[in-house]
């Protein structure tokens, strides 16, 4: 095991750690993101994520789990925090963690998310500005089984600490990409397609043609869901083949959109199961 530095004053490496937490510019600038939580901070270990350091408590013995942590990153710096700072660092009020970890960021390529396979399910987020809502999503996608997610436009950071804590770790075990606009995912679509894979683009709103149950989710699929507020963008609702809608009954307008797409989801991953 490495020598582990001892971190005991707000100095300038801790304030770099507290921007990955709040900063989302010096987050990507730097290429890395602070990881909370055992699920978490396991499933980045499982998928094979680059953890660059590992934050300790000073103050505590250190558990079973962080020490197979300790012992599957040879190569990761090493420090001890203060009580006190862990828990600056620690996104929980009420809990001190014993072990926090910084990670390497994935590389932003959409082919990681939409790719040549016959099973393809791509759920595509438009424009999402909840990070609470982007980590619902990615593990619903994760749960059941999307081939990955996109986030196009300007929308909400998926390494926002807030997003990967309401992934639970699913978020290192799904292929997640931020685009600039729809125009790559199109794009790469229409690559697809070329290549021979028969990739049908779908949208979902309340307004769309078809009920989401009457409409065939199996084969190759790129859906997506649009933001919180105003929905799927005209570029996306252009780019569409159709255009889905949730039935519902009572006084509600529209779902979450987090809940939307986990309803999409939900329904594929049934139309799958029944034809496989």
């Amino acid at each position: 095991m490495g020598r582990t530095l001892r971190i005991s004053a707000r100095n300038a490496t801790f304030q770099q750690w507290q921007a990955l937490l709040a900063n989302r510019t010096k987050r990507h600038r730097a290429g890395e993101f602070l990881v909370q939580g055992v699920r978490p901070i396991s499933q980045a270990l499982e998928h094979g994520w680059p953890v660059h350091a590992l934050l300790l408590d000073d103050t505590r013995r250190l558990s079973d789990w962080s020490r197979d942590v300790l012992d599957r990153t040879p190569d990761a710096a090493r420090f001890s925090l203060s009580e006190e700072l862990m828990h600056e660092l620690g996104g929980k009020d009420e809990e001190v963690p014993e072990l926090l970890a910084v990670v390497g960021m994935a590389a932003d390529d959409v082919t990681r998310a939409v790719r040549h396979q016959p099973d393809l399910l791509t759920l595509v987020f438009d424009r999402p500005t909840n990070p609470a809502n982007v980590g619902a999503l990615i593990r619903s996608a994760d749960a059941f089984g999307a081939t990955g997610l996109v986030i196009t436009g300007h929308a909400a950071d998926p390494y926002d600490p807030k997003a990967v804590r309401a992934s639970t770790g699913s978020l290192f075990a799904l292929p997640v990409v931020q685009v600039a606009s729809h125009r790559e995912v199109v794009d790469e679509v229409i690559a697809l397609r070329r290549a021979g894979l028969p990739v049908e683009i779908l949208g979902s709103d309340e307004g769309g043609d078809v009920d989401l149950a009457g409409h065939d989710l199996t084969g190759p699929k790129v859906i997506a869901i649009g933001n919180e507020t105003r929905g799927l963008s005209g570029a996306w609702r252009a780019a569409c083949d159709q255009i889905l809608r949730i039935p519902m009954a009572g006084a509600a307008s529209s779902l979450n959109a987090s809940v939307a797409g986990t309803v999409v989801l939900y329904e594929a991953a049934r139309q799958r199961a029944a034809t496989a």
